[in-house]
């Protein structure tokens, strides 16, 4: 279904949807959301706005080495002169460098280099020539220092996640979870005696339900990882209830 916002005159027909563990928001004008419901969210456009977008993610045109192009259209080295060009008001206060949290919090610099080294292990060796982990590991290393106040290991988890969904979106699936590493424990969700959550690393784009019964999606999105039923079977026009094994 499709709700509308922003008046009559401007509205932004949309869906919502859910799949695996990721709520997804999708306009008919090519914008979508994906977000876990935690610390991450991902944002893609139809490749009909390549180069035609600009601001903090960049113009869309394939060349990361102008991603960092100011309000003024010039290109910088400094990220919080970029950021900072993009500004809503000018009476908006400039944002402050931020210090290195690791430097911040060194007891909690060891702690997550070794559990973020995950990244550059042979768990992730098919993905390595792929797309390049260096900078998902520090990226990881920073966000797991970050994060002493609680959630520490959703920060962790959501950065190796991160990794995991790019692997994924260049046709290498990596199941990287296990129970005492960022475990998705969707077997709790079933009744007794019946079998019908299932983790999936690497889900389907677009699944025939019972809810779904044409089996198409506005877009053909990567497959979102997380926790996928199996309950339900469309033959023709008839919905069943199974027990999967």
């Amino acid at each position: 279904c499709y709700s509308t916002k922003r008046g009559q005159n401007d509205e932004v027909p949309y869906t919502v949807r859910y799949m695996g563990m990721y709520l997804v928001i999708e306009t008919k004008s090519g914008l979508i959301l994906m977000w876990d419901k935690k610390t991450s969210i991902f944002i893609k456009l139809s490749p009909r706005f390549k180069g035609q977008v600009c601001g903090l993610c960049g113009n869309y045109d394939g060349n990361s080495v102008n991603d960092f192009t100011t309000r003024s259209q010039s290109v910088v080295e400094n990220v919080l002169e970029f950021g900072n060009s993009w500004k809503v008001s000018s009476t908006c206060p400039d944002a402050a460098s931020v210090k290195d949290p690791c430097s911040t919090n060194p007891y909690r610099k060891s702690w997550s280099e070794k559990q973020c080294s995950i990244i550059n292990s042979n768990v992730f060796a098919a993905c390595h020539s792929q797309v390049e982990p260096a900078k998902y590991y520090q990226a990881c290393v920073t966000d797991a220092c970050a994060c002493d106040t609680g959630g520490d290991c959703d920060c962790f988890c959501t950065a190796v996640a991160a990794y995991a969904q790019a692997c994924s979106e260049v046709g290498v699936c990596v199941a990287w979870r296990s129970p005492t590493i960022c475990p998705l424990f969707c077997d709790y969700y079933n009744q007794q005696g019946e079998c019908e959550w299932h983790y999936k690393p690497c889900g389907a784009s677009c699944m025939k339900t019972c809810k779904n019964p044409s089996g198409k999606c506005l877009n053909d999105l990567p497959g979102l990882e997380g926790k996928y039923s199996c309950k339900y079977l469309l033959v023709g026009t008839y919905c069943y209830i199974l027990n999967c094994l």
